[in-house]
């Protein structure tokens, strides 16, 4: 009997108001000031992984934990892997090194505080490192990080670089250290994106299913997938003078997405990034 490819599952920990597509109209000086509704939607997922017994990592804003320790503390003791989104969604394009380094350190010393466990994972906001700032994934080793996965090895409009190594690598000369790209697969001349967040929402799932089938058998490689605790909340509160393209890019299928979801979870093999990757082993704080 062929041995199935064990995939990773990540969720990036962030409420709705907070993605990058809403910059334009929501300030970050209002976040405080509307619905939270993150906490709920994170139990959720939480309670769907234990249900089916999945390990998955959680890339956790900072932003969030503070006001949510509750979040980190379940994420641990259910057994998943804690890993940091920065802390309050700046893409790393709109960064200088010292504002990077300052924000990641903060976010980083947060998770490790409330969960005693060592962060060795790191995702952008937005997929937001590529070729014009490769300089962040220095930094994040010189921080301590085992891995990023940060970079989105496709052509879009507000990230991506389409000329990366498609699955894991090792970007920094003499340091163990990894990038773990999300999934494309490769049709004709171009990646095509198959590792969640919108195009989920977007494709038919059998086609989803068959480039996640095709990446694990034919490529024979581990895929890696990502979503967002909003993504199955179709009754999060409407924004309010939204572009068209943004609208549709946030809200579409919404109400599809959980139950895409569990039949995702039953068709492949699911693990943490840690697991999946083998990412070296570390020390809990004390």
């Amino acid at each position: 009997m062929k041995i199935r490819q064990i995939n990773a599952m990540s969720i990036d920990v962030e409420d709705y108001f907070q993605v990058s597509a809403f910059e334009p109209y929501v300030a970050k000086n209002q976040w405080d000031n509307l619905p939270h509704r993150v906490e709920n939607n994170t139990y959720k997922i939480l309670d769907i992984l234990d249900d089916k017994q999945i390990k998955a990592t959680f890339f956790t804003l900072g932003w969030i934990a503070e006001r949510y320790p509750s979040i980190v503390k379940r994420i641990v003791s259910d057994g998943h892997e804690l890993a940091c989104h920065g802390y309050e969604h700046i893409r790393v394009t709109e960064q200088t090194p010292d504002q990077f380094r300052s924000d990641v350190y903060k976010a980083k010393n947060i998770l490790e505080e409330l969960s005693g466990k060592e962060i060795k994972g790191y995702r952008a906001a937005s997929y937001s490192i590529g070729a014009s700032n490769l300089w962040a994934l220095n930094v994040l080793q010189e921080l301590g990080f085992k891995y990023s996965s940060s970079i989105y090895p496709v052509k879009h409009d507000l990230y991506g670089m389409p000329e990366a190594p498609r699955f894991i690598f090792e970007p920094i000369q003499n340091f163990d250290f990894k990038e773990i790209p999300i999934t494309t697969i490769r049709l004709g001349h171009k990646n095509w994106p198959c590792g969640g967040g919108g195009f989920f929402r977007f494709y038919p799932y059998a086609l989803s299913k068959w480039a996640l089938n095709r990446v694990n058998q034919q490529e024979q490689q581990s895929a890696i997938f990502y979503f967002h605790p909003w993504e199955i909340d179709s009754k999060q509160p409407r924004q309010k003078g939204l572009s068209i393209k943004t609208r549709t890019r946030h809200y579409l299928n919404l109400h599809k997405m959980e139950a895409r979801l569990e039949q995702l979870l039953t068709d492949f093999n699911w693990d943490t990034m840690e697991n999946v990757f083998h990412i070296n082993q570390g020390q809990n704080h004390d």
